[in-house]
């Protein structure tokens, strides 16, 4: 409900090429393109496919942007310049002068108090390069095989990752943090080869990438509260300091405890066996040999992905805000290549229900939409706490429900 109608569209649409055309088409390709004896998840079958054609939607949607932002700020500093007008707006489009669309009195005032305690650009390009100086002096004596050279190299692409992954974050509320992470297991897992380390040296360069670009998008979503709760970005911003001074001695405290309650954490076997550390090992070593590894096909089809990404927002660009809202948006079309396509159920058919209430009580829906949304998003988040509870001591659910396919449903005849 808090998502425009568009992204939820988007939603489904990328939930229907993902699974419904990409998925059963390549899965004709087996053991052509990959080995048919690969699991499902393996990143040389049909998961790498869909995972990496995801990956390459995220980075052309992000990085148009990206670049349209800077281009359009150059652009507008430089006809500033040459108008020499101190108190002339910023153009951000081809006009001559900005146009604003009307907003409501709330919506106004949350914008002057937003703004009004801006962050101060030298404090955050001095932050993250200082930064950057103390993780390239300190990383590599604590990972021998992460070498300060992979360490600058990170730190130069990684704003422009995060940008991605913010913009992302505040169109879905999604993260794919995790997803930039994978390409960074694949860039420096083959940069430094096996000989090297390079699984290592993967794997901690995933840890860079996915603690800068988490970072970005819980930013994102905690100055969208505080525009929302007229707070200021500085407040939001210390807060967020405070909160991972805290993470860093809560977080291994908590994986302590988890340690020596189970000792054969991580294990097949063990009650806790952390799937992700296998998919991530699997993925370094995947990683180390290069793009060799990968599925055949799948680099011309990342690279099709990416440009088919960033022509849709040409068209969306050239059309204008009132063509295109039709058109859909690359960036929340990659979500269901990651988490599949139940998710794009789940919205479509929540922005349905909002659709019809807005048409019965434009106004109704309006006010009460956003404070549904969030009785629906806390209700989901407090069953987890008494799930793992229940996890926990070992109860089992006395159903199990699932959908398949009529096909899956003969073979289990």
């Amino acid at each position: 409900m808090m998502c425009p109608h568009i992204v939820n569209i988007s939603f489904l649409l990328g939930g229907i090429l993902s699974c419904g055309i990409l998925r059963p088409l390549i899965e004709t390709r087996k053991g052509d393109w990959y080995s048919a004896d690969l699991k499902p998840h393996s990143l040389q079958g049909l998961h790498g496919y869909l995972v990496f054609i995801g990956i390459s939607m995220l980075l052309g949607d992000g990085l148009y942007n990206f670049f349209k932002v800077i281009s359009r700020t150059l652009a507008g500093l430089f006809y500033k310049i040459l108008c020499r007008n101190a108190n002339m707006q910023i153009p951000i489009v081809e006009n001559s002068s900005p146009v604003r669309e009307s907003l409501s009195y709330d919506d106004q005032h949350r914008t002057k108090v937003f703004l009004k305690d801006q962050i101060p650009i030298w404090f955050a390009i001095g932050g993250y390069l200082a930064l950057a100086a103390v993780s390239t002096a300190i990383l590599p004596h604590i990972f021998h095989q992460l070498k300060w050279y992979y360490i600058i190299v990170i730190y130069i692409f990684a704003p422009s990752l995060a940008f991605c992954d913010a913009y992302g974050c505040g169109f879905t509320d999604w993260s794919f943090s995790s997803h930039y992470g994978k390409l960074a297991v694949f860039t420096i897992g083959a940069w430094a080869g096996a000989s090297h380390g390079g699984i290592l040296a993967g794997l901690e360069a995933c840890g860079v990438i996915m603690i800068i670009t988490s970072a970005a998008s819980d930013l994102m979503q905690d100055f969208k509260t505080g525009y929302l709760t007229l707070s200021s970005p500085c407040s939001m911003f210390v807060s967020r300091v405070i909160g991972t001074a805290m993470g860093c001695v809560i977080s291994p405290c908590v994986f302590w405890i988890f340690y020596k309650a189970s000792p054969d954490l991580g294990l097949p076997t063990s009650e806790y066996p952390v799937p992700s550390a296998t998919f991530y090992y699997n993925m370094a070593k995947l990683g180390v040999e290069g793009l060799s590894a990968l599925p055949k096909g799948c680099l011309k089809l990342c690279f099709g992905f990416f440009a088919a990404s960033i022509l849709i927002n040409l068209t969306r660009d050239a059309l204008g805000k009132k063509r295109s809202w039709f058109i859909p948006i690359p960036m929340a079309m990659a979500v269901p290549f990651f988490v599949g396509s139940n998710i794009a159920v789940d919205m479509c058919t929540v922005s349905l229900i909002l659709y019809v209430w807005q048409n019965k009580n434009k106004a109704n829906a309006d006010a009460f939409g956003p404070a549904v949304a969030t009785g629906l998003i806390c209700g989901d988040g407090m069953w987890t706490l008494p799930k793992c509870i229940l996890a926990l001591v070992g109860v089992k659910p006395p159903i199990c429900m699932m959908f398949i396919s009529r096909a899956t449903y003969n073979k289990l005849d």
